[in-house]
């Protein structure tokens, strides 16, 4: 038996592939209107082009524009351009096949001239004046800011329509040659040759039923608002201004509900400090001025451009948007496509704001998504560093700024410490702590500070960890440093236990808690004071009323005023921090603190000589004030106060 090898194509339903793109494709109904007004826009810049070559292209009407119209009794929406248009041939192409682009089509054909153009230039004579031989001087340049690239946008249109008609007439072309598309989303359309008036292309929706909202003007000006505010073209919606009167006639106006333009893509050197304040204001509807702004673009093997802003105040639900995509907003050619902070910007820069630009993003083909590649983790590299520059600037420069700023987003930066490895250096340069040298003036020191002010001899920065402010500048911990003249760092927000275990040296200089493990300043602590060997009945006799609460009860060499303190392992958790992520429902390794004790203190002198059965109240109450002076909770709090109220009667 003889066997062949042939090729065949694939088979398509239409009609199903139609009901993908329709229903499937997109997440957000409202992305029709982008869609058609961004074909709108690469119509209008198609022109343009054409324009450079061909003046007589826009004799007729040289102003290029975007036109939105709402019929509510007709229930139509009406979007139409006054851009290239398309000849009937190019509707049946373009329209009629589904991803099939014309966009795309056109820059290869324009790069395909441009190419030919530039090759027949290179042989002619060099002293010839370049662009001599046509109107336009030569420009043959492609403004490359045309969107659509996937051919599917405008079926978007059938989202929330239940037929589209498209009519169209291509520029330079005779009224009677116009073209009207019309189809019900079954899978087949009807293509006739009218008479239109006008150059470029009218869409006209009949929307479904439950789609009224898309007929109501401010429901419109938003949709552009936030999608299309910045397409090069004015977007003029037709608006309805109601009579006052009877006898007068309702008010009828084009309105213009776009920017037009694109601050970020101008010259840094023509923008004024109003202008970035302005456009903070529309981008973000913050009252107040941002501290800083940094605006960068970036020409080459990418081509993008970056705005970044650093607010002033975090909004009132700052601390619970953790998880939520905030911050920046991200445009492929002046077109928005999402709030990006989650592709381009890492969980602690999300108080950041701005835009970034990009000309050659990967989308998915309803450009609602950013895929993930090597470009796009560059753009976030970058868009990383200049945040840390930027906020390295307000630091180094105005000082007063930073506190502000520290005040708001200081607690989110600190995670940038475990989430950041590549920048923490950087970043653990910005960080600020209350310090006992300052704690009485409210002042903040930064780690090099601390550095700077070590006294010779030390390697150690140390640090105490606690759930308040008072917890810590009052922590029994502190007095050995305190007598020792020794700063240490007051931590007292919940995420800076967190943070201090994912950050062990800085500079060189180890951090320490002076909460966990031995204390050692650099003293001759040889004899250790012979604490040890002093009572060490008590201890033992401690030990065994205390039983499991405890790993063991020594003296303490940190104490000078109080009774006993925890002291915790070098891995050990906070009492705090454990307390509390406990009541969040995690399971958590078990734990024993060290109890340590000041054997000079009046209530271990008194403890020496009790009684049997005084003598484990007192044990007992020594170690729940050690407990509560760590931030931790009593296991049995009425135990407490009935031995509290026990021994002050006896």
């Amino acid at each position: 038996m003889t066997q062949t090898t042939e090729q065949r194509s694939f088979q398509a339903e239409v009609q199903e592939v139609l009901n993908l793109v329709t229903h499937s494709l997109y997440s957000n109904k409202e992305i029709f209107l982008r869609e058609l007004v961004s074909n709108a826009s690469d119509a209008c810049d198609k022109l343009r082009f054409e324009a450079l070559q061909d003046g007589s292209l826009l004799a007729d009407d040289p102003e290029l524009r975007i036109e939105i119209e709402a019929d509510p009794e007709k229930r139509l929406l009406i979007i139409r351009d006054n851009g290239i248009g398309m000849s009937r041939e190019e509707v049946v192409e373009n329209i009629g096949t589904i991803a099939r682009s014309g966009t795309r089509r056109f820059l290869e054909q324009a790069r395909e001239a441009a190419a030919a153009k530039a090759g027949k230039k290179a042989g002619k004579q060099s002293g010839k004046k370049a662009g001599g031989e046509n109107g336009a001087g030569g420009d043959s340049r492609i403004d490359e800011n045309l969107i659509g690239q996937f051919g599917v946008g405008f079926y978007s249109a059938f989202i929330v329509a239940d037929s589209v008609t498209l009519l169209s007439r291509r520029a330079g072309a005779a009224a009677e040659e116009g073209v009207r598309w019309m189809s019900t989303g079954d899978g087949t359309f009807t293509v006739s040759d009218i008479e239109l008036p006008r150059r470029g292309t009218e869409i006209i929706l009949h929307l479904k039923e439950d789609e009224d909202e898309f007929l109501q003007s401010w429901t419109l000006r938003s949709l552009v608002g936030r999608y299309s505010d910045h397409i090069g073209f004015p977007i003029r919606l037709k608006e309805t201004e109601p009579a006052d009167g009877d006898d007068e006639a309702d008010t009828v106006e084009w309105n213009t509900v776009n920017q037009a333009s694109a601050l970020w893509t101008r010259p840094k050197s023509e923008i004024s400090d109003e202008e970035y304040t302005g456009f903070y204001e529309h981008l973000t509807h913050d009252a107040e001025a941002p501290l800083a702004w940094a605006h960068n673009a970036v020409e080459g093997a990418q081509n993008y451009t970056s705005l970044l802003y650093l607010p002033a105040k975090a909004p009132l639900d700052f601390m619970l948007q953790r998880d939520e995509r905030h911050g920046l907003k991200l445009y492929v050619k002046r077109v928005f496509i999402m709030d990006a902070a989650e592709q381009l910007l890492p969980h602690y820069l999300r108080f950041m704001r701005g835009v970034v630009d990009s000309s050659d993003l990967p989308l998915n083909v309803s450009r609602e998504l950013l895929q993930e590649n090597e470009g796009v983790r560059k753009i976030r590299a970058a868009v990383v560093k200049r945040s840390l520059d930027l906020i390295t600037r307000l630091a180094g420069n105005e000082p007063e700024q930073y506190a502000t700023f520290w005040k708001q987003f200081g607690t989110v930066l600190k995670e940038g410490i475990v989430e950041d490895m590549g920048n923490r250096e950087k970043i653990a340069k910005l960080l600020r702590f209350t310090s006992t040298k300052d704690v009485a003036a409210g002042n903040v020191v930064s780690l090099e500070d601390y550095i700077a002010r070590m006294a010779e001899g030390q390697d150690t920065i140390w640090y105490i960890t606690a759930d308040s402010l008072n917890a810590a500048k009052n922590s029994p911990h502190l007095e050995l440093f305190r007598k020792e003249g020794v700063e240490v760092l007051l931590m007292h927000e919940r995420i800076d236990e967190w943070m201090m275990g994912y950050f062990p040296e800085f500079e060189g200089k180890a951090l320490k808690s002076v909460a966990k493990g031995d204390v050692n300043l650099g003293k001759d602590e040889a004899s250790e004071d012979d604490d040890a060997g002093e009572m060490p009945e008590v201890l033992s006799r401690m030990k065994e009323v205390l039983g499991d609460a405890v790993e063991g009860v020594r003296a303490s060499r940190r104490l000078t005023d109080s009774a006993a303190c925890l002291v915790l392992g070098e891995h050990d958790m906070a009492l705090h921090l454990k307390r509390m992520l406990e009541q969040a429902g995690q399971s958590l390794p078990d734990s024993k603190p060290t109890l340590e004790v000041n054997l000079d203190h009046p209530l271990l002198q008194r403890l020496d000589v009790a009684e049997e059965g005084d003598f484990e109240d007192w044990t007992r109450l020594i170690h729940d004030q050690a407990v509560l002076a760590e931030g931790g909770q009593l296991e049995d709090p009425a135990a407490f106060v009935a031995r509290v109220n026990k021994l002050l009667l006896s």
